[in-house]
């Protein structure tokens, strides 16, 4: 029988070598968790013994569902894996997760996020005539998908919770029922508290880039977004950055707000990928 401090170290080696947070992966518009076996494979690579969870819920034709349900769905989940993580875990959010993600960060009071990954995330909503919109909605372009989005029904399709028309900003105010109270773009009791929520992360981390190819914007995700005349706005001159609505200038100014734009990358390529994995997403995962 071994004696001595010797078994306890030989017992803690594997915690001692990695010592990494747990990181939780919420995925996109119309995926599931086989969706992730790259991404898997990478964490493994640079960051052996970690543990991570891909959720599986609401997969591909599920995610259609709306995005509060979701949110719902996904916290429940992922709130036993934050509270067995003394040190707290990670948010690896991709495209639609990116915004479920941010909704477990503002309704959580007690969550323990260290760092938020929003990969190619639309964070100010969408807006673009693209496959995924001819596939769901045939017979609109975005031009009057507003017709569809703003209405009741509509509200009950996940895309249509973050459709941003630059041009019906008032029916978007009035209709969007998440994204626009989750930017506290619209008068809710639970501001202040979700602003409160949002600023316990210590790291945003919003990658995106200009051949994304869904994202639209694709500044959007970075926070930046079409104004009027649809002309890209940055994240800095957006009206829920100036009146630091929900936490992002605070964030920011506190430098924990880091961006990448990324070339050369198709939306549906972003966590398939090792070279922005290994570039722009190991670092984090500590």
């Amino acid at each position: 029988m071994l004696r001595g401090p010797l078994p306890l170290l030989m017992l803690l080696a594997p915690w001692l070598v990695a010592g990494y947070k747990p990181i939780i992966i919420v995925h996109g518009l119309f995926d599931g968790p086989a969706d992730f076996k790259d991404m898997l494979g990478f964490i493994n690579q640079t960051h052996p013994g970690t543990n991570v969870t891909v959720i599986d819920l609401f997969d591909h034709q599920k995610s259609l569902k709306p995005l509060w349900e979701q949110v719902k769905g996904f916290g429940e989940a992922i709130y036993p894996i934050m509270q067995n993580a003394a040190n707290g875990v990670h948010l690896l959010c991709y495209s639609q997760g990116g915004l479920i993600c941010r909704g477990i960060l503002e309704t959580i009071p007690d969550h323990n996020v260290d760092t938020f990954i929003s990969l190619s995330s639309p964070q100010m909503g969408q807006y673009g005539d693209t496959d995924y919109l001819r596939y769901l909605f045939p017979h609109y372009m975005k031009s009057n998908l507003y017709r569809i989005c703003y209405t009741q029904l509509g509200q009950d399709f996940s895309i249509c919770n973050y459709w941003n028309d630059p041009h019906h900003r008032d029916l978007y105010l009035n209709s969007s029922n998440y994204l626009a109270p989750l930017n506290a773009e619209r008068r809710s009791p639970n501001a202040t508290d979700w602003r409160k929520n949002f600023l316990r992360l210590q790291k945003l981390v919003l990658i995106g880039g200009p051949d994304d190819g869904v994202i639209t914007p694709w500044q959007s995700s970075q926070f930046g977004f079409y104004d009027e005349n649809e002309n890209v706005a940055a994240m800095e001159e957006q009206k829920v950055y100036l009146q630091d609505s929900f936490g992002l200038k605070t964030l920011k100014a506190r430098g924990s707000v880091i961006t990448y734009t990324v070339s050369s990358v198709a939306h549906t390529k972003w966590h398939c990928n090792f070279t922005v994995y290994q570039t722009f997403i190991a670092k984090w995962l500590t």
